[in-house]
């Protein structure tokens, strides 16, 4: 089993396990909602849109409630877990798009709930995270107000944000809780920050990720 569909089984058990109402770190979100998502990315291409542009926002809403009163609660856990469908089935692509999207949303329904520990990652999924956040920071921190300098636990140094800005933050942690930091989830990634703290509160409330 690749580390997507592990990332995928384990966030199905735990949705079939807390129910959906339980709470997310997606701001407004349930499980069931999370769930919706899940299912619109990976089988209604239509209105993939409205993710990331905000124009489209609205019908995608619109598609994301009706799978939730055609499909209810159960009916969303099983397509998650079903695994990916359409192009996501294409040899490779489903470990190279769905890993950290299922890492994260797996770790925004575990770290909602009120007694939750970080995971000890496998060394390969650590340095995948890690490849990605080398590549990808321009665009994850492009809306950080501060430069910031990221450390790996274990090795290596990235940086990102703002290059014109004369505050720094340093950011130390593993590569999940680096990747974890870097698309939004300050407030619950387990890292260390170094920097004057009007620049880390400005980094911890600016709106990071794609």
């Amino acid at each position: 089993m690749n580390h997507a569909r592990a990332e995928r089984a384990a966030l199905s058990d735990l949705f079939a396990q807390l129910g959906p109402d339980a709470p997310t770190l997606c701001e407004g979100w349930t499980a069931f909602d999370l769930a919706a998502h899940l299912v619109l990315r990976e089988r209604r291409a239509d209105a993939l849109g409205g993710i990331l542009l905000k124009p489209l926002a609205g019908y995608t809403d619109r598609v994301q409630e009706s799978l939730k009163t055609r499909k209810g609660y159960p009916g969303l856990v099983e397509l998650v877990r079903s695994g990916p469908s359409g192009l996501y089935r294409l040899p490779g692509l489903d470990q190279t798009v769905n890993t950290a999207e299922f890492f994260i949303h797996h770790e925004d329904v575990r770290r909602a709930q009120r007694v939750w520990e970080p995971r000890e990652l496998p060394a390969d999924l650590e340095e995948r995270f890690w490849k990605q956040i080398r590549a990808g920071i321009r665009v994850f921190l492009r809306r950080s107000p501060v430069r910031v300098v990221l450390h790996r636990i274990g090795g290596g140094v990235a940086i990102g944000g703002s290059k014109d800005a004369t505050q720094q933050v340093e950011v130390t942690g593993r590569a999940g809780e680096l990747l974890l930091f870097c698309f939004g989830r300050q407030a619950h990634a387990k890292v260390d920050l170094s920097g004057d703290d009007e620049a880390v509160a400005r980094l911890m409330d600016a709106p990071l990720g794609v």
